[in-house]
């Protein structure tokens, strides 16, 4: 038995589960990470890209990967750190920061004409913003039949394709012209509030987001390698990303051959712009697992991280909730401060209670705090919301190996 309490020879069962993922076609590459009790195992299987220079390089530990949404809790812990220093209060109204979102109105009907609207029965506060219940986000419908998801979709777009062109500060604006779709407060909807907390958070601080988030978690952990864009001198380590073409179902790289990072929109950075490697993840999973610390110096305190990784959401707000997962997928998670929390178990895997959340090109991460263990697959193509049998099949992996 190793150290973390893991069987060596189980252990093998993880990089089986990787290296078939690649040889199956579904990416060029993969990493797995399993670590518990500080014993930790990177496996990795592939290369980094399909076809060229990337292509000759093996997906490694210090690989540079898009982690999207993942971008969401780093962002959640540093806001935690304003709160922590009194530069901000949770149940405070965000009007004063954030004066384009002060005395929105609401749909009467949310599928109904975006002028038919009503008072919001209080202001928005940053408990929302972080617990996705700020009234708006991701409308699913079919363009032409609900007012609120066009308009919505086409401040999405607006300035260009993914919105690439506007400011932060245009965004917002925009946003607080069109009507909530729900009462603050009232229930989960995804998104939208991360983007608006950046932008708070910006101005609160008084800095670029990046800059704060290297002052206050990336400096702190030792995450070297992430950042909103890649320096030159890394983009050899860059995994390329991909995207599934609805037409032919094959992976095409993003932005075509030559383009190695696309631009984003500037507003986006903080719900899905940031790229990192399974080592600096790894540094702030483990500062999370360990109630704020690493390495013997605190970068939260323990009833932060604990709010933090709480669920939040009531019986009643999880039942009028939707989201584009499969039906059913508030009977097992709930949700923190921008982190999914595990409610029932049913497969091999993260225990009740466990936490993290997922990444558009197929990341998953979950801290495990009843087996102290910590689970994180980086691949780098986004199938959409296909289910992914490699998620269950990595996980299965993982704990099957616990033996102790």
């Amino acid at each position: 038995m190793a150290a973390g309490g893991f069987s060596t020879k189980r252990l093998t069962r993880v990089r089986d589960v990787l290296e078939q993922y690649v040889d199956d076609g579904y990416g060029p590459g993969v990493i797995g990470v399993v670590a518990r009790r500080g014993e930790v195992h990177i496996e990795a299987a592939g290369h980094l890209a399909y076809e060229g220079a990337g292509a000759r390089t093996p997906m490694a530990a210090d690989t540079i990967c898009r982690v999207a949404s993942w971008t969401k809790p780093i962002v959640a812990a540093c806001t935690m750190s304003l709160v922590e220093d009194g530069t901000l209060r949770l149940t405070d109204p965000v009007d004063d920061f954030l004066p384009e979102l002060a005395n929105m109105t609401v749909l009467a009907d949310p599928g109904g004409p975006l002028d038919d609207t009503v008072p919001a029965n209080r202001s928005i506060t940053l408990q929302d913003l972080l617990t996705c219940r700020v009234g708006t986000g991701t409308v699913l419908a079919l363009p032409g039949t609900v007012p609120i998801a066009d308009a919505l979709n086409a401040l999405e777009h607006r300035g260009g394709s993914g919105g690439i062109g506007l400011s932060a500060d245009e965004y917002l604006r925009r946003l607080g012209d069109l009507p909530l779709v729900h009462q603050p407060g009232e229930r989960w909807m995804y998104y939208i509030p991360g983007i608006v907390l950046g932008v708070l958070l910006t101005r609160a601080a008084g800095m670029p987001l990046e800059d704060l988030l290297r002052e206050r978690v990336f400096g702190p952990l030792g995450m070297k390698d992430t950042t909103f864009e890649v320096r030159d001198e890394h983009l050899s380590r860059l995994a390329t990303a991909y995207a599934i073409d609805r037409t032919t179902g094959l992976p095409t790289a993003e932005g075509g051959p030559d383009d190695v990072w696309v631009p984003r929109a500037p507003f986006k950075e903080a719900s899905s712009g940031l790229v990192t490697t399974p080592e600096d993840f790894l540094a702030f999973a483990s500062a999370l697992l360990a109630g704020g610390a690493h390495e013997g110096r605190r970068f939260l305190s323990r009833p932060a991280v604990s709010l933090m990784t709480s669920d939040h959401l009531t019986a009643a707000q999880k039942a009028a909730s939707t989201f584009v997962c499969p039906p059913g997928f508030y009977e097992d998670f709930g949700w923190g401060f921008a982190v999914g929390i595990t409610t029932r178990r049913l497969y091999l895997g993260p225990s009740v209670d466990s936490y993290g959340w997922y990444g558009k090109y197929g990341t998953a991460w979950f801290n495990d705090p009843r087996e102290d263990m910590i689970t994180m697959l980086f691949r780098q193509t986004d199938t959409g919301w296909k289910r992914m049998t490699v998620f269950q099949d990595f996980w299965t992996a993982a704990y099957q190996a616990i033996d102790d």
